[in-house]
């Protein structure tokens, strides 16, 4: 794999997928859940850090959020599985009911 000269905000990669930034940060702030190094910390300040992607890791997650909306029941587990907070996993699961 050749080095990585770029890497993508979670907001600007929620804004390219039409996914929920917290749904995004929810996923990837368990950094076990992408390959590593897919996933990037970008310090802006002393204490101040954004979240971000490499191509593979964009890859990576479109594959995870396609397979999961397969049905109910596989998004339902997924979110289960992958989102922390509980109150924020119902939020989604109630969404996709709609």
């Amino acid at each position: 794999m050749g080095a990585v000269t770029y890497v993508r905000t979670l907001d600007y990669v929620a804004r390219i997928l039409d996914e929920d930034v917290e749904l995004l940060e929810a996923i990837v702030s368990n950094d076990d859940n992408l390959t590593y190094g897919a996933i990037i910390s970008v310090y802006t300040g002393a204490d101040e850090a954004i979240t971000a992607l490499t191509d593979h890791g964009v890859e990576e997650l479109t594959d995870m959020l396609s397979e999961a909306r397969l049905t109910t029941k596989a998004w339902h587990q997924f979110l289960d599985d992958f989102v922390d907070d509980p109150e924020l996993a119902a939020r989604f699961k109630a969404q996709a009911s709609r």
